[in-house]
């Protein structure tokens, strides 16, 4: 396979992550990774109409959802194919629809005719493959990169902060979490596919290879098969993008009427 590189505590601790999301996010379609195959399929082969009608799937569906599976043997059930979608849970829908849109002239053009494809974007992720991995666990590493070193103690100890609040039990409902400390930010997901206890699992394995691997580092990025986790500091390339501040501050107002009602 070929890598391509509701109280007032919490109303100050909502203020605080409101004001540490900094600048909009980066283009939500830049390469991340591309994984391919290297197995060809035979043109206007079976494999390849049901690919194409899965293909059409992602970006049907991603008008509707952030996240979605299929299975397609549409032309012959003898060369099923598997894949699915996700956009980043911040992301809009029609966010979320642009980035497949794009990811997807990427996925043929980086792995042309293989049986098989892993694309990450920094917005999306697509995989399509003819064996079923969808519901399997994968926490094999896909994709790292360490920045710069960090330029102080406190820097790495914010870092730290950052990543354990990823890897909490409690840190956030379902696969996407953010986290905050100091100037520090980080992001995790998991693929939809994966049980709580699964996601909770490889997002554990995700942050120690981070701390060993990016620990001493400004940023770092940790891609597994089935999740990845990230932090940055700064206002540079995040993934608080403009539509999570927004709801953040609907949040933020909500808390207020509530607070002001009961004063």
């Amino acid at each position: 396979m070929k890598i391509y590189p509701l109280s007032y505590v919490s109303l100050l601790l909502l203020h605080s992550l409101l004001l540490s999301t900094g600048a909009a996010s980066g283009d939500d379609s830049t390469l991340v990774y591309a994984a391919c195959s290297n197995l060809k399929y035979d043109p206007n082969s079976p494999y390849q109409s049901n690919l194409d009608s899965l293909l059409t799937s992602f970006a049907n569906a991603a008008a509707l959802s952030t996240y979605s599976n299929f299975s397609s043997s549409f032309a012959t059930p003898a060369a099923p194919i598997f894949g699915l979608y996700q956009c980043r849970s911040d992301l809009s829908l029609p966010d979320c629809a642009s980035c497949v849109r794009s990811a997807l002239p990427q996925l043929s053009t980086l792995c042309p005719s293989d049986t098989a494809a892993t694309l990450q974007l920094r917005g999306c992720y697509l995989r399509y493959g003819n064996d079923s991995f969808l519901g399997r666990p994968d926490t094999s590493l896909s994709f790292k990169r360490c920045g710069p070193a960090a330029t102080s103690d406190h820097s790495a100890t914010m870092s730290d902060m950052a990543l354990s609040s990823l890897a909490s039990p409690g840190a956030a409902v379902g696969p996407f979490r953010l986290g905050v400390a100091g100037q520090v930010r980080g992001a995790a997901q998991c693929v939809g596919d994966l049980s709580p206890e699964d996601c909770g699992a490889c997002l554990a394995h995700a942050v120690g290879q981070l701390r060993a691997e990016c620990g001493d580092s400004e940023s770092g990025d940790m891609y597994l098969g089935k999740c990845y986790a990230r932090f940055w500091s700064g206002d540079g390339d995040d993934d608080f993008s403009s539509a999570h501040r927004r709801s953040l501050y609907r949040a933020l107002w909500l808390l207020l009427s509530v607070v002001a009602a009961s004063i």
